[in-house]
């Protein structure tokens, strides 16, 4: 019998994630048949007659995918700030909406590019905010914690692969608790959807990622609560932070962090024109 050609599969995979209400199913089937021959995406375009020996280890991610499994688990990496991050579902999937913490981070320090930095990162998760901080400002160094030790493993994995390991240090614990504090930069991405909207998010989300990354109590303040009680301890005199905030939360968080006498600058607006990162600073900041 005659083997499939890249076509075929392509076609047929197509198909089945067009019905399953897959976004951009062409592109994901490409990515899905590349990952299943080991090739990239160049050698699936300009090879539609290669047969394909094995199509229905192929079609059995594809079938992953229609469940709702999230594309990032399926390849098990991610691309965040031109950076490839390992993902699993101990950990969030790195989304573009967090490089506007990235930008924000960078922007307040961009006077201190070649400064040693001390940087904390709560919520490690892959550890793509703390190490794409980093990769930007060569002599600073960082720490990053996750309640979750899988997630503190991978994170610990991606510093390793991108070549800052020895500057990029993780620990499992419960947030800030353990930490002295005097950082001249903290960047986070807490927990913030309500908890019972949770189950209506999209299925790659509500089933598949970490709970405790999404729950942010009753009305998705809990985490920034705490985080209004930790900051001005953890914050240097001088120091910033960048936290990422839900849609529509901005103002919510922005009181709480009033209160605790934090002071604040504009809100960081991501490309759908979000507010989406809270700038804080210490008491003491200029």
């Amino acid at each position: 019998m005659t083997p499939p050609t890249v076509a075929d599969c392509l076609d047929t995979a197509a198909a089945r994630l067009k019905a399953a209400g897959i976004d951009d199913p062409r592109r994901e089937t490409r990515l899905l048949l590349a990952h299943a021959l080991g090739v990239d995406q160049a050698a699936i375009i300009g090879h539609p007659e290669r047969p394909v020996a094995d199509c229905d280890a192929f079609l059995e991610l594809v079938g992953r995918r229609t469940r709702g499994v999230p594309m990032a688990h399926i390849l098990g990496r991610r691309e965040f700030w031109s950076l490839e991050f390992r993902v699993t579902p101990d950990t969030l999937d790195p989304r573009p909406d967090s490089e506007t913490v990235v930008e924000a981070a960078l922007a307040a320090v961009s006077g201190r590019r070649g400064a040693a930095i001390s940087v904390l990162d709560l919520g490690a998760g892959t550890g793509c905010l703390l190490l794409a901080v980093l990769s930007e400002l060569p002599a600073a160094h960082g720490v990053a914690v996750d309640i979750s030790p899988a997630a503190v493993a991978v994170a610990r994995g991606n510093a390793i692969k991108l070549g800052l390991g020895q500057r990029a240090h993780f620990f499992a614990g419960d947030w800030g608790s353990a930490l002295a504090g005097g950082f001249d930069l903290v960047l986070a991405n807490p927990p913030y959807v309500p908890r019972g909207e949770i189950a209506g998010l999209q299925t790659e989300v509500a089933q598949h990622e970490p709970r405790l990354a999404l729950d942010g109590g009753e009305d998705g303040l809990d985490a920034y609560r705490r985080l209004a009680g930790e900051l001005p301890r953890l914050l240097r005199a001088g120091g910033t932070a960048a936290i990422e905030v839900g849609y529509g939360q901005w103002e919510a968080v922005a009181a709480l962090f009033r209160a605790a006498g934090l002071g604040l600058g504009n809100p960081a607006f991501d490309l759908a024109g979000v507010a989406r990162c809270i700038i804080c600073h210490g008491s003491h900041a200029d």
